[in-house]
Parts: structure tokens; C-alpha cells; sequence
């Protein structure tokens, strides 16, 4: 917007920049994207300049670098931080938002664009007794700034989603014994982390823009230095599916997942990975029975795959306990641990790592009304609904950055992102440029939208009957279940730039 020569006013509730970075500082945090491919490339002096430590980045050296971006470019005077919206509110008269946060501000403005974050509403479970308990409790998503400090102490960590798998092996390093409460075991990869290759790094900033513009062409915008096998798995022999699947786990990451094309197309296909799978699970894990218990029966990858250091090997150290909860729930938090059934296990603190109320919470959070005084919690209360994840019929003017419909968690975020920015922005110039003073998605082409994004997920195992994951809210009481995020990447992009060559094909311009 500054350089169009526009003003911009950014609320924070955070009292930083970064975003999940921000307040995801558990133990262990870690992106699962490549560090050379999770990182801003719209500026080439900015992805020159930047040095990597790792192949897989930590919270604090991204934090580091999205506080370098913010201070590199002056960004920092036009953000409010510590502010939370609270309302907005459309005036048909005038055709602008009015905004309201909690600190009072009154703002009125032509275009109002939701940058809430994916992942950045936290799901705390409603557990009995939690308010009674005396020790200490955290959530992965609101970690505290401070150092938290495990040494000698009995932890409970519920939930074995990415947040917890991640935290789980760092925060054994210090606990004198650590409960992890299982719901539904994960399927995690290793990372194959390390420090990252000087000459690999020279060789793709030789080339960042064919780097980039390789990977824009990926499924999920990342990975192009790993293509996999074209065929498909049903096609090959035992020992060279075997081989290829040694191969992708051992190069870590998402390797594993491509090793062929249709492991998410086919329950045939995709049994032979999980197979792998769980036999690496039984590899690494010495009591057989805690193997079973950390082996998932459901499609691999249907979930948000999970990358690892050390998971498994956790659960070989004498100190650490898996305790079962997906037939004997929780039952009550006491004063002094959590109750399951008849026992009761004592803790002095208890990590929530049960994710977040994924890609509507934060949105959901904000009293948005659009034309005629309608609310969005009314408008999606049987799901979102979007135009390209960008629009939403009745709401002019109002854009949502990697919101449902679009590609968003299923991508590179960063990628997805940009794209986003990008569009957004050109839209507004464009709206300026023609003497249009609102863009608004129409209802028709919201619902054949949807319809698409729920079309080409039944084409994929993501929507599997066993499958509950947060793409379809699964994690959250009473949560519409809606599959959420759009499959493909390079498609989506295609779509969005025919939509603008077709004069906003989708769009009522007023």
C-alpha cells in the first residue's frame, strides 16, 4: 500500500510482529518447511542478505529474521500493536468499514483485509476440574516469553499432534517424568535437520528465481529438489517400493509423502506407505505395546503430516509414559494431576498441545457484519464459504488472506501468502484505476467455488470417513465439518489471474 501510495493501518493483538511465531515459543518449535523455501521473496537483496543457520528453521531465528523484514522496511511505525479488532461493520451509505478494537479506536476505511493467521486461534479442551489444579498449565500456542524451566518436575503434555510432537522429546530432556495423553497416534517423518549446507545455499541463491519459480509449480509450493517416483506405487516391485520409501524417509521431511503420486488417490496405494510406516514405528519403539499405541490406523497423510527429532525414541527412556486416552478419555484435572479412569497421575504442570480452532476461529472471533447487517458466524455457521478464499458474497470490500477455499495450509504459507498480497493489492489498484469503489464476490460464484474446493477433496483420500481432521474442524465440539483448504497450488493460481483477465469474472464491481 505505501508503495501504491496509500495509507495502511495494521492492528496487532500480539505485542510484536511474527504471528504464530510469535506466540508458538514451546519447546521444540520448528518449522517444517525447508528454511531456503519458508522464507519472503519479494524483495532479492532480502533473500540474498539472509543466512540460514539450519535446513529446518526454529521459532527464535524466524522470529529473528520477521523482525529484521519489519525493521528492514520501516514497517514498524504503522502497526498497533496490543490491539485486538473487535468489530466490523460495513456502511452501505458510505461504502466503507467501520472498525473497532478494544482499546477504543474508531476507524473508518475502504478496504478492510483479514490477516488473522490459519493457525492462530487456540484450542483449549473444556476439562473438569482445570481451574482447581495447582500446578502450572500451559498451551503450545501461548507459550509464555519468559524461560520455562522443566528440571525435576512431573509434566503431563496432552495432545500428539505436530505442537506436541515436536515438544515432547525437548521437554523429556528436562522433566524427571513426562505423561503423554494420547488421543489419536500421528504419523511423524524425521527431519533429517541439520545445519545447513553452505554450497547447496550458494547454489540455489545463484538461481533464487528458478528455485522459486520451480517450486510454484509443486502441488504445495515447496519441494522441487525432490520429485519422487512417477509412476505408480501399484506399478513397481516390492523391493523398489521399499527402496523409494527408504529413500523419502531418510531425506526427511515431506520426502516420504511424494515418494509417489498416488498415495493420497488410492486406499491401495496408500496402505503400502502406512505399512512403512508403522513398521519404522516398530523399529524405533522397544516395548511392542507402546508401538501399537503410537501406530496409526488411518490413511497416512489425510492429516497434517507431522516432522519429528526424536519422537519415537522418547518413548524408549524409563521416564516416559504413554498413556492411552482415545477409549477412556480424561476424565477430571484435579488439584494435583490429571484423572483417567480409576488413576489418577500425578504432575506438577500440564502442556496443552491440542492445536488450534484451524482457518475460521480467529475470523469467527470478530463481529463482522456485511450488507444489511448480517454476520459472517451466520453466513458460515454451516461452514465457510468463499470466493477463492479471497471474497465472500454480501461482505464488500473485505479480504481474506489464505482463508478457507484457497490453498493456504496445504501449501508452503509463505508462498501462499505472497500470492495473496499480491492480488489483493493489485485488485485495489485496479479498483482505483476504474473509478470502482467496491468489489464484492456474487453468491453464484461463491457456491460454484465451494463446491469445487469440496469436489476435488472427494477425489483425494483427505476426505476419508476415518480422517478427523482440523482441515474439516474436526478438533473442535460442535465445529460444521467442512473441508476447508483448496488441493493444488498451481492450479489455484491459474484460476485467480483468469478471474482478473476476465474483468473480476466472480465479482460485482460498484
Amino acid at each position: 500500500m505505501r508503495q501504491a501510495g496509500r495509507s495502511a493501518r495494521i492492528f496487532e493483538a500480539a505485542s510484536g510482529v511474527g504471528g504464530t511465531w510469535y506466540w508458538n515459543r514451546y519447546p521444540g518449535a520448528r518449522c517444517d518447511v525447508e528454511s531456503l523455501e519458508y522464507s519472503y521473496q519479494f524483495d532479492e537483496a532480502l533473500q540474498q542478505e539472509w543466512k540460514w543457520s539450519e535446513r529446518y528453521s526454529t521459532q527464535p531465528e524466524i522470529l529473528e529474521y520477521l523482525n529484521h523484514v519489519c525493521d528492514r522496511f520501516d514497517l514498524r511505525g504503522n502497526i498497533q500493536f496490543d490491539t485486538r479488532v473487535t468489530t466490523a461493520r460495513f456502511d452501505e451509505g458510505s461504502s466503507r468499514w467501520q472498525v473497532r478494537t478494544d482499546h477504543g479506536d474508531d476507524v473508518s476505511a475502504q478496504f478492510v483485509v483479514m490477516a488473522t493467521g490459519c493457525l492462530s486461534s487456540a484450542n483449549t479442551p473444556d476439562i473438569a476440574g482445570l481451574a482447581t489444579f495447582a500446578g502450572d498449565v500451559f498451551h503450545t500456542g501461548q507459550w509464555p516469553h519468559e524461560p520455562v524451566d522443566f528440571t525435576g518436575k512431573r509434566v503431563a503434555v496432552v495432545g500428539t499432534g505436530s505442537s506436541g510432537i515436536q515438544a515432547i522429546p525437548v521437554i523429556a530432556e528436562q522433566a524427571a517424568e513426562l505423561f503423554v495423553f494420547q488421543r489419536t497416534a500421528s504419523y511423524t517423518m524425521p527431519s533429517s535437520n541439520g545445519p545447513l549446507d553452505p554450497d547447496e545455499e550458494a547454489a540455489i541463491k545463484a538461481d533464487y528465481a528458478g528455485f522459486r519459480a520451480r517450486n510454484r509449480l509443486m502441488p504445495a509450493a515447496l519441494g522441487s529438489q525432490w520429485e519422487g517416483n512417477p509412476d505408480s506405487v501399484l506399478a513397481v516391485d516390492d523391493d523398489t517400493r521399499e527402496r523409494a520409501f527408504e529413500e523419502g524417509w531418510q531425506k526427511g521431511g515431506f520426502a516420504f509423502l511424494r515418494s509417489y503420486p498416488d498415495l493420497l488417490l488410492s486406499h491401495e496405494a496408500n496402505k503400502h506407505a502406512a505399512d512403512f510406516a508403522r513398521a519404522k514405528i516398530r523399529s524405533l519403539v522397544d516395548d511392542p505395546a507402546v508401538a501399537k499405541l503410537l501406530s496409526p490406523h488411518i490413511v497416512v497423510g489425510c492429516k497434517r503430516p507431522c516432522i519429528d527429532t526424536g519422537y519415537y525414541a522418547t518413548f524408549n527412556l524409563p521416564h516416559v509414559h504413554l498413556v492411552d486416552v482415545s477409549t477412556t478419555p480424561i476424565d477430571t484435572i484435579t488439584e494435583h494431576g490429571v484423572r483417567v479412569g480409576d488413576d489418577e497421575y500425578e504432575v506438577d504442570a500440564i502442556v496443552f498441545a491440542t492445536g488450534f480452532d484451524a482457518m475460521t476461529g480467529s475470523l469467527l472471533r470478530i463481529d463482522i457484519r456485511g450488507r444489511d447487517g448480517a454476520a459472517l458466524r451466520d453466513a458460515w455457521e454451516a461452514g465457510p464459504v468463499t470466493y477463492l478464499g479471497l471474497g465472500i458474497a454480501g461482505f464488500p470490500n473485505l479480504f481474506t488472506v489464505s482463508g478457507p477455499g484457497s490453498p493456504s495450509v496445504l501449501t508452503n504459507m509463505v508462498v501462499s501468502i505472497e500470492q495473496h498480497v499480491d492480488w489483493i493489492a493489485d485488485c485495489i489498484e485496479y479498483l482505483h484505476t476504474h473509478g470502482r469503489r467496491s468489489i464484492e464476490a456474487t453468491p453464484e460464484a461463491q457456491a460454484a467455488w465451494v463446491g469445487h474446493v469440496n469436489g476435488i477433496a472427494a477425489m483425494t483420500l483427505f476426505n476419508d470417513p476415518g480422517c478427523n481432521s482440523w482441515y474439516l474442524g474436526a478438533n473442535i465440539p460442535g465445529k460444521t465439518r467442512v473441508f476447508m483448504p483448496l488441493i493444488g497450488f498451481p492450479p489455484y493460481v491459474e484460476k485467480c489471474d483468469d478471474v482478473v483477465a476476465h474483468d473480476y469474472d466472480g465479482f460485482v464491481l460498484s
